[in-house]
């Protein structure tokens, strides 16, 4: 919800104060959908390391992927929210102006940060050790 209301206000208020409001390029949402993309393979190796192949890892290596999925699951739905938040405060403009592009980018933006969320908490659950009854 903080990001979203963040990204609504952004609009707005550097627009006020700036004189014009920030300009999303294709570049966020393919940074963002590379960080998902790497999260996602991270989940996968990890997955079938632990629950597939039976191997163990150590201590610190999965704890820092755990740590790595819980820091991106926040900064993921927060990025999510804001370019949301950002995306929606472009509607009602012409969508033939930059107004459009904004809007685009910006919602393609936040799915991008949709799945960074998705990847993260794939790995959070890739991350778990089975009971050594659970077969």
């Amino acid at each position: 919800m903080a990001g979203i209301v963040g990204g609504w206000l952004a609009h707005p208020v550097l627009e006020s104060w700036r004189g014009v409001a920030p300009v999303v390029t294709w570049a966020q949402p393919t940074v963002l959908l590379l960080i998902a993309a790497a999260l996602g393979v991270t989940a996968w190796i990890t997955h079938r390391q632990l629950q597939v192949r039976g191997v163990r890892i150590e201590a610190h290596r999965a704890v820092n992927r755990l740590v790595l999925a819980r820091a991106c699951s926040l900064v993921g739905a927060l990025l999510a929210g804001g370019y949301l938040g950002y995306a929606v405060s472009w509607l009602g403009y012409d969508a033939s102006t930059t107004a459009g592009d904004r809007l685009v980018r910006s919602a393609v933006a936040a799915v991008a940060g949709t799945a960074i969320v998705i990847a993260a908490r794939l790995l959070e659950h890739a991350c778990r050790v089975r009971k050594p009854d659970e077969n």
